[in-house]
């Protein structure tokens, strides 16, 4: 084949393989919080203890992503470099998975079973993550290609997360519950999204052809120094690191289940609420998905960048004002309470905003790569791309660090727990009788909405107004941050970056010349 065709259906078959993957990242970071405080009753010691839990695994996750990104250079197989670890670490991340949302333990036992299953998790999932989006720059050098599967990649990371994320409340909580309660379905979720992601990676496993010409290079040894120097002596690296690590822990706020615990606070437990404002907030980024390579053929990302902190503080405001004025259930609007729909709308605008960032920092970490072998003359590819999903993490683990202060602070625990205690009472009753017995069991799940509806007339309106605060306000803040470092530290603009890439095509010209 030619590198047209084999480029084309690189673009095809690449971006499919990160839907599965992206399944799993959204049931994990997004859920499994929210399925350990709906699902289990917790003491302010348990969750202050599976709260350090989470930000350790994920700051250990965070430093071993470099060392994965070592380990995937030194590589040297028939199927490359990339390839086999993607097999490894979706096979058993799938299991971890599985085990993680069907375990029935409580208390300290299930403390002591969630530390372990989720530094495994942090272990598995490393190893596809940098191997899969350590191909991108083996996959091309031309910025205007690059630019096509960053988004395309992004788009289909976007499906799978949305397809999750829209579902997973709406199975887990009210009408549609699998099983009647969150206990029995969020294991059956688990289970097929074990299954569905290595289905997808399969895509890129047999569909994808990436560039080998690191086989003719010795094999570089494991090692911290090369890790820690690759990093540090890289300054635009180290800056677009910063830059990227502030505005996604303010991304990450409203998916670290406070998005969710507010929707089912202020408007009641209904799963189906949730799905409509995560559904609404993420979709919208589709299009900027689509149409990035073309936007970005006429605009500078630091212009795009202008207009996208507009929009996101358009959305922030949009969000806080209404719910801040509005009597919940006061007004309503094609059957939808009005208070809602402003919230959703809003975060609509604010997640547009938010997740283009994300995807110019995504790119302009990859860019670094050229700008590293220029001054260098060593792409590193491996290891610069593990910075992507290490500060992901790293930033993730602060975001839970939030989350929990939050809980604790604002005295939620009480509300959280007794839904808990209510879905596991309705799990219990359903095992012991017959399925045969439907009338009984929509009784089972009847009570059990009564109780969780009743619990939650006693959420004060200082609770569920502080919980909105710090989903707008935080966010809306770090993004401003990082916009303002961006704009000033970061230079691998267009028309450097192309400079650096004549250099780097001049040099091998030379040399093969010679």
């Amino acid at each position: 084949m030619k590198e047209d065709a084999v480029t084309r259906r690189n673009l095809w078959f690449f971006p499919l393989g990160t839907i599965g993957r992206d399944m799993v990242y959204n049931l994990v970071t997004t859920y499994l919080y929210s399925f350990v405080l709906f699902t289990h009753k917790l003491t302010p010691a348990q969750l202050t203890a599976i709260g350090a839990i989470m930000v350790c695994a994920r700051i250990f996750d965070a430093l071993n992503d470099p060392i994965m990104g070592n380990i995937i250079e030194r590589t040297r197989s028939r199927w490359g470099k990339f390839k086999p670890w993607q097999v490894i670490g979706i096979l058993t991340t799938s299991l971890v998975i599985y085990l993680a949302f069907n375990v029935k333990l409580q208390g300290w036992s299930f403390v002591i079973f969630f530390g372990l299953i989720y530094f495994a998790y942090s272990i598995t999932y490393t190893m596809h993550d940098i191997a899969y989006w350590g191909m991108v720059p083996a996959l091309s050098s031309d910025a205007d290609t690059r630019n096509r599967f960053t988004s395309l990649a992004t788009l289909c990371a976007g499906i799978g997360g949305t397809i999750a994320g829209s579902l997973i409340p709406m199975l887990t909580a009210g009408k549609l519950t699998i099983g009647g309660n969150a206990v029995h379905a969020y294991g059956v979720i688990a289970l097929i999204i074990a299954i569905l992601a290595p289905a997808f990676l399969a895509f890129t496993v047999f569909g994808v052809r990436d560039q080998r010409d690191y086989n003719k290079d010795q094999v570089p040894a494991v090692s911290f120094k090369k890790i820690w120097t690759t990093i540090t002596r890289n300054d635009q690296l180290l800056w677009i690191s910063l830059i990227f690590l502030i505005q996604e822990v303010g991304n990450g706020i409203v998916l670290a289940g406070m998005g969710a615990t507010y929707i089912y606070f202020e408007f009641g437990y209904n799963g189906g609420l949730y799905t409509i404002f995560n559904t609404v907030g993420m979709a919208v980024t589709a299009l900027l998905m689509i149409f990035y390579p073309a936007i970005s053929r006429k605009l500078r990302r630091k212009q795009l960048m202008n207009q996208l902190m507009l929009i996101a503080v358009i959305g922030y405001t949009v969000m806080l004002l209404p719910a801040l004025v509005l009597k919940t259930g006061a007004v309503t609007l094609l059957g939808l309470d009005l208070k809602f729909i402003c919230i959703t709308l809003g975060y609509m605008l604010a997640n547009f905003g938010q997740y283009g960032f994300y995807l110019i920092m995504m790119i302009s970490i990859m860019n670094t790569v050229e700008y590293n072998e220029e001054k260098f003359g060593i792409r590193d590819e491996g290891i610069i791309s593990s910075l992507r999903p290490f500060l992901t993490k790293m930033a993730s683990a602060i975001t839970i660090a939030v989350a929990n202060l939050t809980y604790i602070a604002f005295h939620l625990l009480n509300y959280t727990n007794g839904i808990a205690e209510q879905e596991q009472i309705a799990n219990q009753k359903l095992i012991e009788i017959s399925p045969q017995a439907e009338e009984l069991g929509n009784q089972i799940v009847a009570e059990k909405e009564a109780a969780i509806s009743t619990l939650l007339q006693d959420v004060q309106h200082w609770q569920s107004r502080a919980l909105l605060l710090v989903m707008t306000l935080v966010p809306c803040l770090l993004m401003f941050i990082s916009f303002l470092l961006y704009k000033k530290h970061y230079t691998l603009d267009e028309p450097e970056y192309e400079r650096i890439c004549r250099e780097l095509e001049a040099r091998k010209d030379k040399v093969e010349a010679q």
